[in-house]
């Protein structure tokens, strides 16, 4: 069974002690295999029917609303989008469709990457 738009999957829910990852999948999701994160597999057995807050989720380099789109990287495969809830410190990859999308891809197309690099070419125009 594959996942569907609007599952959730939430690390805590077989392993407590991790820093408590919560994905919701926005798209895609007929190739997902597996996240590794904390060196815990989730898959779809850590669907949850909604968001629970507990304290203790450590948040790492992934930001709260980043989504990951499988498709950036890989435009042959079934297009996994995912956006982050909550926790995420001890992330390692998506596995889906035979692709890997690690933490180095998703830092690629973290917001303001691209205009950071374009604003010194800039130059001011107007009186603002």
């Amino acid at each position: 069974m594959a996942l569907k738009r609007g599952d959730i999957l939430d690390e805590r829910k077989r392993f407590p002690e991790s820093c408590g990852l919560v994905v919701k999948v926005m798209g895609g999701g007929e190739g997902f295999k597996k996240i590794l994160c904390c060196g815990h597999e989730l898959t779809e057995e850590d669907r949850v029917p909604t968001l629970e807050r507990v304290r203790g989720r450590k948040k790492g380099k992934l930001p709260v609303g980043v989504v990951l789109d499988e498709k950036k990287s890989f435009p042959d495969s079934c297009g996994l989008r995912m956006m982050v809830l909550d926790g995420g410190a001890g992330f390692q990859e998506i596995q889906c469709c035979g692709h890997s999308v690690q933490m180095r891809a998703i830092q690629d197309f973290q917001y303001g990457g691209m205009r950071q690099e374009a604003l010194p070419d800039m130059e001011p125009h107007g009186n603002a």
